[in-house]
């Protein structure tokens, strides 16, 4: 997390106070006395935001706020005075300052601000460093979407499987992207220049199976919902899996393949051969943060097959989409996006005319899940990244009919 904050101001006893309020919160304060020393921190990959004052010896604080700004133009600049003077207020925001204070400001006052302009900072630099994987040809920054710690982890998993010739389980709720995620594992390892072939498992007979296999030659071969696979196939598959590793096999299911082997539609000898390498696709209620994310890169889409401007999107449009549950996922929230770009009703829009209340609690919801979802379903873990006290965690997971043991795996 981005923690820094360069502190400009030349009286030392207010700078000292400064940097001891910022150390009580757990920030990282860079003391200095004038904007001369101030550059040498300022830079386009400062991981921190800009806390100055205006009035200063020689170069002010809005020579410094310019320069900020021509080095990064994202870099928050906040300014403090001592002046209590409007037209001073009105011109730091005209030439993008983030915020402004006068001094003395209440502490809670400052760390607000401090804190947005830090969040504000990190979700930046986050969006340069994918960026940048993207253009370095990275399929997995390219093609999965989304700033939370589920989307990078999933990332990251996708990027430590890719290189392997094992075989692979891609599992996740429907609409998840399952598909999606096996053809980046395919495109991120040694045989992405080779065919990836798709197949509905429960149309493969044997016959059917062997092209697939040979089409897939020297490639991989994804093999969608791997328990509806006829018993013979399985049989057949397993065969082709011991005499060859190739192509690689890249199994996906959306069903509890445990289960299946207890019923009897999945191969044991099979699945356990599978869930060596197996890859799970979180849910959007486990990470509601990326919604927006996903929402703006699938509205951008529509609207560029469609040929159609990019319709606004406004703030409380995208409070509506967090407070879904979006059971269908990925899938159900690209045909949102699709009715948003051509103008067309949307349970979005009607979300927004929900009360404040029934909207919070529905965004509370999701962030319970979420939580869980990070914790691994452990719910004592949960409430504490929540900084909740366990017996209130608990009332509300009572209160939403939320199961922690539901998001454990």
């Amino acid at each position: 997390m981005t923690t820094q904050v360069l502190v400009v101001d030349d009286d030392a006893a207010v700078r000292d106070a400064l940097a001891q309020t910022l150390e009580l919160a757990d920030l990282e304060p860079i003391a200095v006395a004038s904007f001369v020393v101030a550059r040498d921190h300022i830079a386009e990959d400062f991981a921190g935001v800009i806390l100055s004052d205006i009035r200063m010896p020689g170069r002010d604080g809005f020579h410094l706020l310019a320069h900020a700004r021509k080095v990064d133009p994202d870099l928050p600049v906040i300014l403090l005075t001592g002046e209590g003077d409007i037209p001073m207020a009105v011109r730091a925001m005209r030439e993008g300052a983030f915020g402004f204070l006068e001094k003395p400001c209440a502490r809670n006052d400052l760390l607000a601000v401090i804190e947005r302009a830090l969040k504000s900072r990190g979700l930046v630099l986050e969006n340069r460093r994918l960026r940048a994987l993207v253009e370095s040809g990275d399929p997995a920054a390219r093609m999965l979407f989304g700033i939370s710690d589920q989307a990078n982890g999933l990332r990251a998993r996708v990027r430590r499987v890719a290189p392997l010739e094992t075989e692979v389980l891609v599992t996740g709720a429907p609409g998840t992207g399952i598909s999606k995620v096996a053809e980046v594992i395919h495109l991120s390892s040694l045989r992405s220049k080779a065919p990836f072939v798709k197949r509905a498992a429960a149309d493969l007979g044997v016959a059917a199976l062997a092209e697939a296999l040979e089409a897939a030659k020297g490639g991989s071969l994804f093999l969608d919902e791997i328990a509806g696979l006829p018993a013979a196939s399985q049989l057949a598959l397993l065969e082709a899996l011991e005499a060859s590793s190739d192509p690689r096999l890249i199994a996906g299911s959306t069903r509890d393949l445990g289960a299946a082997v207890e019923q009897g539609a999945l191969n044991p000898d099979l699945y356990y051969r599978l869930e060596v390498m197996p890859v799970r696709i979180p849910s959007l209620s486990e990470r509601p943060e990326d919604i927006p994310v996903l929402f703006r890169h699938y509205v951008e889409q529509a609207a560029e097959q469609a040929g159609l401007a990019v319709p606004e999107l406004a703030p409380d449009h995208m409070a509506a989409l967090m407070a879904q549950d979006w059971p269908g996922n990925a899938r159900s929230l690209m045909s949102a996006a699709m009715r948003f770009v051509l103008g067309m009703p949307d349970e979005a829009v009607r979300e927004a005319d929900l009360g404040l209340a029934e909207q919070l609690a529905r965004v509370e919801r999701s962030l319970l899940i979420a939580a869980l979802g990070r914790q691994n379903g452990h719910a004592s873990d949960a409430a504490k990244a929540l900084k909740l006290p366990r017996k209130t965690f608990y009332d509300k997971l009572t209160r939403y009919g939320i199961r922690a043991e539901d998001y454990r795996r």
